[in-house]
């Protein structure tokens, strides 16, 4: 039963669903779904999909994530960053507007979520460390702005394209004296008034007199009187035949069954867009449920969230969908909402299938700039450039991560950028973890400590070196460590001795044990001890397998102070006592 709970969560919370918890969670399916409405759309727009594709990706997923996810807080559907990378992957074997695209789009929320599902199940959740938070925050970021101005075109009413900055600036230049005026109106119009509902609608409802829950409640549905407004306005001035764009019509129904396309060149050329999706999709996601979690002291399985997010693309793909995952904004407003469980979820996709069925005909006259401007003060939201300048002041190498991902997701695209992201998180890595810091160890008088001799006046003693290494030894840092002893042994001809303190090693892999082999014999050669301190249970284990242990030339201390005491002042011919 442990075990089904594992992989079905809602065994673990339905048992004690109480009617407390049904309340506060139909409270917030209802705020939720009332954000949702225009949100679907507009991320729907945003992916170059139908309208109805933003509504039906928010149904079944929703409802497959409420069964496999951890996270009781989480709202899962169209997210911007990923239907940016829907648009631009899809864009790339199909033509925007045709069936081959949608269908396009249904294989690449398939893939993905055939990706997701498989890491979940191999346990592979930890691979989304592997994505430093500064190059996430450079690409969140650089596609904030990309987002944006993607979109100034459905404000101005011009026919401006591109996918990168330079292309979609230089467009919509090219195109400024086409600019329709009532598009432009409307848009413009929409655009001040949501930013004025984001700052200062609840504290001038509050000032009113309004109760703060009432106030909350309608600040989060200013979105909601946007479309509303515009929409009527179009529909009372006719407005639609005189070259505003509109959405039309949107189908009145349940998502429908669809099939994925899964003809070979069509795989081929979404496979990589579709992990690099699933990567950031889930990267967004575990972060927003973690933090939620944090605050009511949940626990959230990442392992379970990839199979859970899984699930829910999968279900998406043959809903009529494509790429979901756990958006912030959605997922604070249903956490702020009093949402207890994921049923709220589950019941927001109830909501938004009764508005897929009887309220889509409201829509038709819905202004296309009016869902651009939402999607504009959602995505700016997103836009953190001061990680610049925090960066700038902490780590250079950090900041050149973070200006390398910004400037190349807004000069070659978003497909680019996220990759550069992965690669260079991870070469990242590798550059601080190859140089490690060493530090040149002396006792602190009076004390059994020890403390690095640029640091802190210490004692040291002629012909005794002692290192601490602050970091695992692998293949990329074992060589450095080895010269830098070497060096200090060219550089000191009266040294006898070597002492490691090894604290700070939590592993040791099989060239830098090579490694360590070769300096053992280097320094005995030559009449130098080598002896470690302070090894780790593991570690030890691991080189007690082996026959390093044998072949030291010297000893290996449980404490450092032991190495201090047994081995000042000793000759090196008594080294090995």
């Amino acid at each position: 039963m442990a075990k089904l709970t594992r992989y079905l969560p809602i065994l673990d919370w339905g048992r004690s669903y109480s009617r407390s918890a049904l309340s506060n969670d139909l409270i917030a399916a209802v705020i939720v779904t009332i954000m949702l409405i225009p949100q679907s759309l507009a991320y729907a727009l945003l992916a170059g999909l139908p309208p109805e594709a933003g509504i039906y990706a928010s149904i079944v997923p929703i409802l497959l994530y409420a069964v496999f996810g951890t996270s009781r807080a989480l709202a899962v559907g169209p997210v911007a960053i990923v239907s940016l990378m829907t648009a631009a992957a899809v864009g790339q074997v199909a033509e925007q507007g045709t069936m081959g695209y949608a269908a396009a789009a249904l294989t690449l929320a398939l893939l993905s979520g055939a990706m997701l599902l498989a890491m979940g199940v191999l346990r592979l959740g930890f691979l989304a460390n592997f994505l430093s938070h500064p190059v996430i925050a450079g690409f969140i970021t650089a596609s904030g702005i990309l987002i944006a101005t993607s979109q100034v075109r459905h404000i101005l009413g011009v026919e401006a394209h591109g996918h990168t900055l330079p292309e979609i600036l230089t467009s919509l230049a090219a195109h400024l004296g086409q600019i329709h005026l009532p598009t432009a109106a409307i848009g413009l119009a929409a655009l001040a008034f949501l930013f004025w509902a984001r700052s200062r609608l609840k504290p001038t409802l509050l000032r009113l007199g309004l109760a703060p829950g009432l106030a909350g409640i309608a600040t989060k549905a200013g979105p909601v009187a946007a479309v509303a407004g515009t929409t009527a306005l179009v529909w009372a001035l006719d407005l639609g035949t005189g070259g505003v764009a509109i959405v039309g019509d949107v189908p009145q129904s349940l998502p429908p069954l669809t099939i994925p396309d899964l003809s070979p060149d069509i795989l081929q050329g979404l496979l990589v867009p579709a992990l690099l999706i699933s990567v950031i999709g889930f990267v967004e996601s575990i972060s927003v449920a973690q933090t939620l979690a944090a605050k009511n002291r949940q626990r959230i399985d990442p392992d379970q969230e990839l199979i859970g997010l899984g699930a829910a693309n999968i279900g998406a793909a043959f809903s009529g969908g494509y790429p979901v995952t756990g958006g912030f904004a959605r997922s604070v407003v249903n956490f702020d909402a009093g949402a207890e469980t994921p049923a709220a979820g589950a019941f927001t996709a109830i909501g938004l299938a009764i508005a897929a069925v009887a309220l889509t005909p409201l829509v038709y006259f819905l202004p296309k700039a009016t869902l651009a401007a939402t999607i504009i003060v959602a995505v700016l939201g997103l836009v953190d450039l001061s990680i610049l300048k925090r960066t700038w002041g902490y780590s250079r190498a950090d900041f050149a991560a973070v200006l390398a991902t910004i400037l190349l997701t807004l000069g070659a695209g978003v497909e680019a950028g996220v990759s550069a992201g992965v690669i260079l998180s991870l070469v990242l890595h590798i550059y601080k973890t190859a140089r490690p810091h060493v530090a040149v160890l002396g006792l602190v008088h009076g004390t059994q400590h020890f403390r690095n001799v640029l640091r802190h006046k210490v004692e040291t003693q002629p012909g005794l070196l002692m290192l601490r290494i602050d970091e695992s030894l692998y293949f990329a840092n074992a060589r450095f460590l080895e010269e830098m002893i070497l060096d200090h042994l060219a550089r000191d001809p009266e040294l006898r001795d070597v002492v490691l303190l090894c604290s700070a090693v939590n592993e040791i892999d099989f060239s830098a044990l090579e490694s360590l082999e070769a300096l053992n014999h280097r320094l005995t050669e030559q009449g130098v001890g080598f002896h470690l301190s302070e090894v780790k249970g593991p570690v030890l284990d691991r080189l007690g397998k082996t026959h390093f242990l044998d072949a030291l030339n010297g000893r290996v201390f449980l404490a450092h102070y032991d190495a201090w005491t047994a081995l000042r002042g000793t000759p090196g011919t008594d080294r090995a006592a």
